[in-house]
């Protein structure tokens, strides 16, 4: 069976996971973040993503993008990807794959989940009970996001910037919403949206989704789909 095509259309934010095999670790010292992080920044510019939030956790990255071309998030993971994995298998004498096959996405509504999605990602290190405050992980773009540290890799998205008329009114607006922890049922939804390739959104969004890609942006119903039964013409070939 083929594999499901994942969903993707231009300008239109991208969460995606990117998870190391059997979730093994992906990150052993801090020169490998680093590494990452700047071939991210560079090959985001090659194919023409924005990167607006990142969280690189120790076996899996998490990343929201929008990017000009449908295309454009694959050509990034794939060059990301490989490079990192010949660094790593070149600096630890390994071989082999590292990541845990295909990333896995899912298209997000502008209005109403892109911000909650940010937190979501920088909020990633206080869920694992790695840290207190989202602000004591360096490898995260909340302090770009909400402090206004210094990160050339972060391309703000048009709803960050609307939080405020000038940087640190912004900043302060997205510090607001890190007062609270996301909703419960809020993490679950993004978590299903995320691994199983669908659209993040109300109904109205999957279905201008479904319509713009021609098939279906949202989990299907259980159960085998009921199909009307049809003659077979007599010359027909019964072909793979």
């Amino acid at each position: 069976m083929p594999r499901r095509a994942r969903l993707s259309l231009p300008n239109t934010p991208l969460h995606i996971i990117q998870r190391g095999n059997n979730r093994q670790a992906c990150f052993f010292a801090d020169e490998d973040y680093r590494f990452y992080l700047e071939w991210l920044a560079e090959h985001a510019d090659k194919t023409g993503c924005r990167v607006h939030a990142y969280v690189l956790m120790t076996n899996h990255v998490h990343l929201l993008i929008s990017a000009d071309r449908s295309e454009a998030p694959g050509a990034l993971m794939k060059a990301l990807g490989q490079r990192y994995v010949q660094y790593v298998n070149r600096s630890y004498q390994r071989s082999g794959t590292l990541w845990e096959g295909r990333f896995r996405s899912c298209l997000t509504q502008d209005e109403t989940y892109l911000l909650a999605c940010q937190r979501y990602i920088e909020l990633n290190p206080v869920r694992a009970g790695m840290v207190l405050h989202p602000a004591e992980y360096r490898w995260s773009s909340y302090r770009a996001n909400a402090q206004g540290e210094a990160d050339a890799l972060v391309k703000p998205h048009p709803l960050y910037t609307a939080l405020g008329l000038d940087a640190a009114s912004q900043q302060g607006a997205y510090r607001e919403l890190f007062r609270y922890e996301l909703e419960p049922g809020l993490v679950d939804e993004i978590r299903r949206a995320t691994n199983g390739n669908f659209a993040l959104g109300n109904e109205r969004f999957a279905a201008q989704v479904s319509e713009a890609l021609g098939r279906r942006g949202v989990p299907g119903r259980p159960g085998r789909p009921r199909r009307k039964l049809e003659r077979m013409p007599m010359n027909c070939y019964l072909g793979e």
